[in-house]
């Protein structure tokens, strides 16, 4: 009873100690205390121009709700920051191209949000969402970059938003025919620039950069560029091989059709050539048979682990070795970066790439006859801070810059000497 008194007592004692030096702090608050509001405490430097304008601003009987000054007049352009206004590719032009079918272009953005024969994680039917946020920083009037020497903006050719393949998220086999005609439909477009074919451009067709979505987005792409350019050769960035001939529990033929073995049937159907290439594999295996199927699909392979052994350049010339002239997909899968940099996909694999390497990579490659590219498996219900979807848009500028260039770029050194990226 005693000591429960005394704990009372010396809680009491702390408590009334703990109120008292809250009012003294508050009260040493008043004696500093600034009423900010008030316009003579506050010295802004003004002129009495700038005095008047800024009076105009706050004084209410100047509203312009009582005159007919218009936003235009005062302000100007409606522009869109960063932050806002709707979202496209790097704020460039956005039509429903596939409705709109007398819209033009030389290069689209087109998404491809399907994510329903993936294997592990859902969600990268939100890629192109996430790719497009990530690209808000980016635009037309700021698109000069240092390390491509280029803004792929000014090239005088047109690149716009098409917006997104409306899939059927309920049936793959519909969902899959959706892509491959929209992408049929785009590619059949008339260059809006046909002047630079023979330059800057090096086709007679658009070009399309694909967002997807999940893997599988690639076999309707394919379908869909054999109906124009044959078959073509594959640069396949990727933790995964994707060239497995079925998923263990398929027993129907749509069911034969994932993310993991598209390529195998790509090559049943003639889509691709024997002179693909994959970059950055490091997935588990079933053993040995699937390096020898992988290789009976038409594949080479460059391991996450011969970025240590052989280096950057190295790489570059062994993917532009066989690849040579022909025609050329690039396909990126997000999970060839380390999910460390780019946790927000389906199938992660430690051990991967950086950013940083994977572009200097891609800048090595221009200049090889691409007909189209992708980036794909971006699920960012799994990212943190968009840190994937803003890599994910950055690579889809260098695709941009690699479309508009026929030659490595170079960098210049600190002390100017020219030097090729290779």
């Amino acid at each position: 009873m005693t000591t429960t008194f005394k704990h009372s007592t010396s809680l009491s004692i702390t408590i009334f100690g703990g109120l008292l030096l809250l009012f003294a702090l508050a009260a040493k608050a008043k004696a500093h205390d600034h009423d900010y509001s008030s316009k003579e405490q506050v010295n802004f430097n003004l002129d009495s121009e700038s005095e008047e304008e800024l009076n105009k601003f706050q004084d209410p009987s100047t509203s312009t709700s009582t005159t007919s000054t218009t936003w235009l007049e005062k302000y100007g352009s409606q522009i869109d920051q960063p932050f806002s206004g709707p979202l496209s590719f790097s704020h460039i032009p956005y039509t429903r191209c596939l409705e709109n079918e007398e819209t033009k272009f030389d290069i689209a953005i087109l998404g491809m949000p399907f994510d329903t024969a993936v294997t592990y994680r859902p969600g990268a039917r939100f890629g192109p969402y996430a790719i497009r946020s990530g690209s808000r920083r980016q635009r037309e009037t700021r698109g000069y970059t240092m390390s491509w020497a280029k803004d792929p903006y000014a090239e005088g050719v047109e690149i716009i938003d098409c917006g997104d393949v409306p899939v059927n998220p309920f049936d793959n086999a519909l969902a899959i025919d959706q892509m491959e005609v929209a992408y049929s439909t785009l590619l059949s477009r008339p260059l809006a620039t046909p002047e630079k074919a023979k330059g800057i451009l090096s086709t007679t067709h658009p070009r399309i950069i694909s967002l997807g979505g999940d893997h599988t987005i690639v076999l309707p792409i394919l379908r869909a560029l054999n109906k124009v350019h044959g078959p073509v050769s594959v640069i396949h960035f990727d933790a995964h091989l994707d060239t497995w001939r079925d998923y263990p529990g398929g027993i129907t033929n749509q069911s034969r059709v994932t993310h993991g073995t598209f390529f195998a049937i790509a090559q049943d159907e003639g889509l691709i050539s024997d002179t693909s290439i994959h970059a950055g594999i490091r997935c588990k295996l079933g053993g040995e048979e699937d390096l020898r199927n992988d290789e009976s699909v038409g594949f080479q392979l460059i391991s996450g682990d011969d970025i240590d052994d052989l280096g950057i350049p190295e790489i570059i010339r062994l993917i532009r070795k066989r690849i040579g002239d022909s025609p050329v997909y690039l396909s990126l899968d997000i999970d060839v970066i380390d999910p460390g940099l780019a946790p927000a996909t389906g199938t992660p694999e430690a051990g991967g790439w950086t950013t940083r390497e994977v572009k200097r990579i891609l800048r090595g490659l221009a200049g090889l006859n691409f007909v189209g590219a992708d980036i794909v498996e971006v699920a960012p219900a799994y990212d943190n801070a968009e840190v994937t979807g803003i890599a994910a848009a950055d690579l889809v500028h260098d695709f941009l810059s690699m479309f508009l260039s026929d030659h490595p770029p170079t960098r210049r050194e600190a002390r100017g000497i020219q030097r090729d990226e290779l």
